[in-house]
């Protein structure tokens, strides 16, 4: 297969490598939201222990907790041996590990299969970052990447969907939702294919330019961690906003995180024609913007639409911002050190999800939910303005040398 990035005319949806990477980028929302039905049914099954109870809550970050922990020893590996072994392996310990729920007859051996599916999980998405970098560049990246985001939001809806139809069947059904990627295992198999060894003058070019491009990634993958453990607020935080606010109903937290989720998948979409009209600091404007809106709005007005107006936002601001940091970082990025750039991106992710309900539950059980939810529209607020700042002294620089 040729590996040379494709003509940028040629849709993404008529790759199969890009296609490929998509579906792979759908699993990171599958992790963690996917058993969020099961855990009340496995509380009943398990009731009893204080422990076990304990445990529980902690199913749903354990895989998060373990990304973090093992995404910079996949970063090293991904650079020094097969990106194509490591995704494929990842994946096969995926569909194993995930599923295991459904027949472990202990909890503890439940989270030990969580732990095992987050260190798939760092396999699979530091291979696919370095991969998604060797296959595109230039514009072919962003609108790949952006699309990345929109199957992630899209996919996450119907995982979801399913894993609460299952959850109605019995508490352990919900963990056959891991199994799924088996079906697509013979075409990644196929598509999925490591690209040829850096030449001698681009691993001379990366040595003298690291010390510059580093930094960099560095920042770029804190403001990924930042933005992610904002936005995580939401996932972690809705359903007890809602039930405090008299919106105790299971499926206004379904229908809220589904607007949510349909939101991003839409917006990301229009990320590539919006960086391409008003740049990088443009659109983070926008999508920190959106943000910004969406919080405040939800903590402040009190009509029931403003829920779904407020989740919508918040989604569409996410979706937009989110591209930019990993194409950005890729392209930085030679061929030779793109192992341990995507395992920096997936680590950075996943701390943030991580990180979120540890600072946002004290901080609102302190303060309240509308004082937390404008402090978060404050700080985004704050990132939007420094970013329209940005693009506005771009605009002036472009149009002195014009």
């Amino acid at each position: 297969m040729q590996l040379t990035n494709e003509l940028e005319e040629r849709p993404i949806r008529r790759d199969p490598r890009a296609v490929a990477l998509m579906l792979v980028a759908s699993l990171t929302v599958m992790t963690a939201a996917t058993i969020s039905p099961a855990l009340p049914g496995l509380e009943t099954q398990f009731a009893g222990d204080e422990t076990y109870s304990f445990l529980i809550r902690l199913l749903v970050p354990a895989p998060s907790l373990a990304v973090v922990l093992f995404a910079p020893w996949c970063g090293v590996i991904a650079d020094r041996a097969s990106r194509r072994s490591m995704l494929l392996a990842g994946l096969i310990l995926f569909i194993i590990s995930g599923s295991a729920g459904l027949f472990l007859p202990t909890l503890p051996l439940i989270m030990a299969s969580r732990l095992c599916l987050g260190i798939a999980l760092a396999m699979i998405m530091t291979a696919q970052s370095a991969l998604l970098g060797d296959y595109f560049s230039g514009k072919t990246l962003h609108i790949v990447t952006s699309a990345q985001v929109s199957a992630r939001n899209l996919g996450g809806f119907v995982f979801i969907m399913i894993a609460g139809l299952l959850a109605t069947m019995g508490p352990r059904f919900p963990f056959a939702v891991y199994a799924l990627p088996i079906l697509v295992m013979p075409f990644f198999w196929r598509v999925i294919v490591d690209p040829p060894s850096s030449m001698p003058a681009e691993q001379n070019l990366s040595s003298i330019n690291a010390g510059k491009t580093q930094p960099l990634i560095y920042l770029l993958a804190l403001g990924q961690m930042v933005v992610t453990m904002l936005f995580f607020v939401m996932p972690t935080q809705l359903p007890f906003f809602l039930s405090g606010q008299g919106y105790s109903s299971p499926a206004m937290t379904g229908a809220a995180l589904g607007t949510l989720m349909l939101a991003g998948g839409a917006a990301a979409l229009y990320y590539p024609r919006l960086r391409e009209a008003i740049g990088y600091a443009g659109n983070w404007a926008c999508g920190f913007g959106l943000m910004t809106m969406g919080f405040a709005t939800l903590v402040t007005v009190k009509a029931g639409v403003a829920v779904f107006f407020g989740c919508a936002a918040i989604g569409a601001g996410y979706a937009l911002a989110i591209p930019g940091f990993v194409a950005i970082s890729l392209s930085a990025t030679s061929s030779n050190k793109r192992g341990k750039t995507g395992a920096l991106l997936t680590g950075s992710v996943f701390l943030g999800q991580f990180l979120s309900p540890l600072i946002s539950t004290p901080a609102i059980s302190a303060w309240g939910w509308r004082a937390s939810g404008i402090g978060l529209a404050v700080i985004l607020g704050a990132l939007a303005l420094i970013s329209g700042l940005a693009f506005q002294r771009s605009r002036l620089v472009a149009l002195r040398k014009n």
